[in-house]
């Protein structure tokens, strides 16, 4: 059973995807958001090789809970994710999964063009590891 990770943004979109029994998240890949149908076009093969039974999105809530304009962005990328994707999709809190991605590539020295080349892709991992333990 894999769960596929993603989490969204304007720019990037960074990919993770569990191991098969679903203990712990691994980084696919970090995607450049160049519209729409470009980015489902670099999705549907990922999801075609892992085969994912669900995934799970973050969903970039406010500090205070309040849903903002960055969740109805979420909200129209997961339609239209369902135009490839007939699973279930989750949406997972994804308040500091950036920071928390953050803090890790700075314990790791990670810098430069590096950095931000994986930020997305850790925070990503965050997001699916978060739900993980939520479902253990």
């Amino acid at each position: 059973m894999r769960i596929l990770g993603i989490d969204y943004g304007d720019a990037r979109v960074g990919v993770a995807v569990s191991d098969i029994m679903g203990f712990m998240a691994n980084g696919v890949k970090t995607v450049k958001n160049k519209g729409m149908n470009a980015l489902l076009l670099e999705l549907k093969p990922i999801i075609e090789e892992y085969k994912p039974e669900k995934i799970v999105v973050g969903l970039p809530k406010n500090m205070d809970g309040s849903e903002g304009f960055r969740v109805e962005e979420t909200y129209k990328f997961t339609d239209a994710l369902k135009t490839i994707y007939d699973g279930e999709i989750i949406y997972q809190d994804e308040r500091l999964s950036t920071v928390g991605a953050s803090r890790f590539l700075n314990e790791t020295n990670t810098r430069g063009k590096k950095r931000k080349a994986v930020l997305d892709t850790v925070a990503a991992c965050l997001i699916l590891e978060q739900y993980l333990n939520s479902i253990k």
